[in-house]
């Protein structure tokens, strides 16, 4: 009965990789979840070091998980096979399915041979649709496997981080819904774009401050601002974690200051995270946490801070949530894809740019 099974789920396997050359389909199934292909008990096993990799909590400020991970048995591969995230999780020297099952893919990429000596992931692009990441997690044994979990966590986390980005930026920065004549207007008049969606407006536009927000109603419940200020003719020296609370608090409490005026923003105590990044290129501190005001309400705002070379200037960059009925994790996610959008007139192709100046006309 055993070996029946065993040659079933063979020809499953098969047959599902087989299908996904004849139908390749965009990937499906929400940005946060990740599928963990895995047999019970070496799911168990590693389920530890994994939660602590994918299922952080952030907080929101209701504590929220970055990724939750959701273990299916080898043979319901096929119904999952297009979702987007996906770990194979199964060590060499196992008798699982799942382990005959990576052995299959490594031996068709030939990688069996250097999976044999070390712990490796495996990032497979589109294998079995579009957008899709497939990471095959594996090692000679269960004990090689934990450690290169532990040993890898901040690039695995990346890895799902910056396919699920990219994702979301080819949805939510549409040109069919892209606001051209005030992103014209910014590179006439600021030498910068960031991505307008066309549901947002312009809330503030001071040239005399080097300020400009954006803002996005979608009713009582849930706001979106995103404002960009620069410093002319400065100098990276005054980029520190001090200077950018300080600016930013400065910046909230004049410009989003409740309209009765008797509220103003800052960044709260809490939960604040502090970073060294990179964006677009260029180094840059990366302030992540939660907004508050006097009247005891609070969200998520995520700000990057940078000094760009061919400008001389020091850009910050931010954006702030209030949505307090919402899951809020992706809400946070989509906002730093749109803050990433952001590009100096150098970064512009020609093309582009006689684009947006003709729409601004």
């Amino acid at each position: 009965m055993k070996k029946i099974f065993t040659v079933l789920f063979s020809i499953v396997m098969l047959l599902v990789l087989e299908s996904c050359e004849h139908s390749y389909q965009l990937a499906k199934g929400a940005e946060d979840e990740i599928i963990v292909v895995a047999d019970t008990a070496e799911f168990e096993a590693l389920k530890i070091p994994l939660r602590d990799i994918f299922e952080k909590i952030i907080y929101t400020p209701q504590p929220e998980k970055l990724f939750n991970l959701k273990r299916i048995s080898p043979n319901e591969i096929e119904k999952y096979q297009n979702n987007k995230n996906i770990i194979l999780l199964a060590p060499l020297n196992s008798a699982s399915n799942t382990s005959r099952f990576v052995k299959d893919l490594l031996d068709s990429s030939k990688n069996l041979k250097l999976v044999s000596e070390h712990d490796c992931m495996i990032p497979r692009y589109n294998l079995w649709a579009k957008n899709q990441l497939v990471m095959i997690l594996t090692a000679p044994d269960m004990h090689q496997l934990e450690l290169g979990l532990v040993r890898n966590k901040e690039a695995l986390l990346n890895s799902f981080h910056k396919m699920s980005d990219q994702r979301l930026h080819e949805c939510l920065c549409d040109s069919k819904y892209e606001k051209k004549s005030i992103e014209g207007m910014l590179l006439k008049s600021y030498g910068w774009i960031i991505y307008v969606p066309s549901d947002f407006t312009v809330a503030e536009n001071e040239p005399k401050e080097n300020f400009f927000c954006l803002k996005n109603s979608s009713g009582k419940d849930m706001g979106k601002w995103i404002f960009v200020y620069w410093i002319d003719n400065a100098s990276p020296a005054c980029l520190n974690e001090d200077s950018v609370r300080t600016i930013r608090n400065k910046l909230t409490n004049k410009y989003y200051k409740s309209t009765d005026v008797s509220s103003f923003v800052k960044i709260g105590k809490d939960n604040c995270l502090n970073d060294e990044v990179t964006f677009d290129g260029n180094y840059a501190l990366l302030t992540q946490g939660l907004w508050e005001n006097t009247k005891g309400m609070q969200g998520p705002f995520i700000n990057y801070t940078f000094f760009d070379v061919n400008t001389k200037r020091i850009y910050m960059i931010d954006g702030s949530i209030n949505a307090p009925d919402y899951y809020k994790r992706n809400l946070i996610q989509q906002m730093d894809v749109m803050l990433k959008s952001f590009k100096t007139k150098a970064e512009l192709s020609k093309e582009k740019q006689d684009e947006l100046l003709k729409a601004a006309e």
